[in-house]
């Protein structure tokens, strides 16, 4: 059973369905299952911590899978300069069939990606922003609606609104993302004028998720109400599980001459993965988004993707037919 679309067209997938780039989570092991299972498995860079540990990461992915993956290449400003061209160069060196870029616009980083014939998928949370990453040359909108995990944006608009609204503005292949968990999800993304969906939180509870089990049961206990938007005051809202520790950077940052510095230590990124590591939901920062309200159980990637594909063709067909 499948699904044609111009993304599994482009991207050379069986499937129109995209892991997301998800720190941590973004190894071999996960990114190697969903490939297998007729989908588009995502690397995360940074998630290697460095070049030649990417190179190494390409390796053992390509090892564990025949069919496409990408890697996730987010470019955010940092304290410590990050070397975003060597990433790129191991990227490029590895032959992967595509790359998210995410956080800043990737002009820089364009002419060499697509010069190797990589697909440029770029994350987008407004219309306005999709359009000029269209006009710059990505060949993939990734539209984040408000209801993803990570950052959505500062418009808050939900992708009800947001996919349409991004479809009608367009012409290159889009994919919706932020509440994708199910075959409603990716019938509906379909009929708003998506050609696939993107899934980040609810490839994390997955057996294939290299989390603590205790983790990833987390996000089959919590609802859609579960998580905290966190740097609203900071202009950098971000959606994160709902945690003692989520909470008190919300209380921290509600203080009206708040500042990062005020809570760096409970956000950092190695507290977060220890975190992931050590199965404790209160020793960092857990990325989730609201689609845990649908998320009620723990199948492999196969069997996952498979139920996905399915359900939604058979919502599909039982469409009613307008006389």
């Amino acid at each position: 059973m499948r699904l044609k679309t111009r993304i599994t067209e482009l991207l050379g997938i069986e499937h129109p369905v995209v892991m997301g780039g998800l720190t941590f989570y973004g190894r071999a092991e996960l990114a190697s299952a969903v490939s297998n299972a007729g989908a588009l498995g995502m690397l995360t860079a940074l998630t290697a911590g460095s070049p030649e540990g990417l190179s190494r990461e390409i390796a053992r992915c390509r090892d564990m899978t025949d069919r496409p993956f990408g890697v996730n290449l987010t470019l955010l400003p940092t304290i410590n300069p990050i070397p975003y061209d060597e990433y790129r160069d191991a990227i490029i060196e590895g032959g992967v069939v595509a790359v998210e870029t995410a956080g800043r616009a990737p002009t820089d980083h364009l002419p060499l990606l697509k010069g190797a014939g990589i697909k440029v998928i770029h994350k987008c949370a407004s219309v306005r922003h999709a359009v000029s990453a269209e006009k710059m040359g990505v060949d993939v909108i990734s539209i984040d609606g408000f209801e993803c995990a990570g950052h959505p944006g500062e418009d808050d608009v939900g992708g009800l609104v947001l996919i349409p609204a991004t479809a009608d503005r367009i012409r290159i292949p889009m994919i919706a993302s932020g509440g994708f968990g199910d075959g409603r999800g990716l019938a509906a993304a379909l009929m708003l004028g998506a050609e696939g969906i993107n899934m980040g939180t609810r490839f994390c509870a997955t057996q294939e998720a290299p989390a603590h089990p205790d983790i990833k049961r987390l996000y089959v206990d919590k609802d859609e109400r579960d998580t905290n938007l966190i740097f609203r005051r900071l202009r950098n809202t971000a959606r994160v599980m709902k945690t003692s520790v989520s909470d008190e950077v919300v209380e921290r940052l509600a203080h009206p001459d708040a500042t990062f510095a005020d809570v760096a230590e409970l956000v950092a990124g190695t507290r977060g993965r220890q975190a992931l590591v050590d199965g404790d939901a209160d020793g960092g920062i857990i990325w989730a988004g609201q689609v845990m309200g649908l998320i009620h159980d723990l199948p492999t990637c196969d069997a996952l993707v498979g139920r996905i594909v399915r359900d939604a063709c058979d919502l599909m067909r039982r469409c009613p037919v307008v006389e």
